[in-house]
């Protein structure tokens, strides 16, 4: 009985107002959601920039779904540097818990980030163009915004982040 007396109280706190009000988690949430926006933009941006560049006739599809691998990838070698430097971690258990925690964060960022990006630019990289540069800031706002109550909701459900 006890156990499941815990269990709805449990259901309960996550459903009210009150667990969504708690200032540190929004706080490792939010610190968390711009490490992993970082390590995105890293990738997304280099990525791109390396087509345009090196390869300019490459298809809009394969770009960008070449830049969300890129953005992925670098933001989990972020996110583990970060735990293994900070949190003193051994590289495996830091890349194991990076990956865990992140995945889905940063999945729904990356592809919240691209389509806000091809909606603003027609999928147009004309990187000499103030207004492409321009475009990242709503979405990098949409990317970070995107992810945000997911990473509170997990620090509050495991009582733990990343960055202690």
């Amino acid at each position: 009985m006890e156990h499941i007396h815990h269990a709805e109280h449990a259901k309960h706190t996550r459903n009210s107002k009150g667990f969504w009000s708690d200032r540190s988690a929004w706080h490792k949430s939010a610190v968390h959601t711009l490490n992993c926006l970082l390590g995105c933009s890293i990738g997304d941006f280099g990525m791109i920039i390396f087509l345009q560049v090196y390869y300019p006739g490459t298809p809009m599809m394969l770009q960008m779904i070449l830049a969300v691998i890129a953005g992925l990838l670098t933001s989990l070698a972020l996110e583990t540097s970060i735990l293994r430097f900070k949190l003193h971690m051994p590289w495996k258990q830091a890349f194991r818990m990076a990956l865990s925690m992140s995945m889905i964060s940063i999945v729904g960022m990356e592809i919240v980030m691209n389509l806000t990006d091809f909606m603003i630019t027609g999928g147009q990289a004309q990187l000499s163009s103030f207004s492409y540069w321009l475009a990242f800031l709503p979405s990098a706002l949409a990317g970070f915004l995107a992810p945000l109550p997911y990473n509170y909701y997990q620090i509050k459900k495991y009582n733990k982040g990343h960055h202690h």
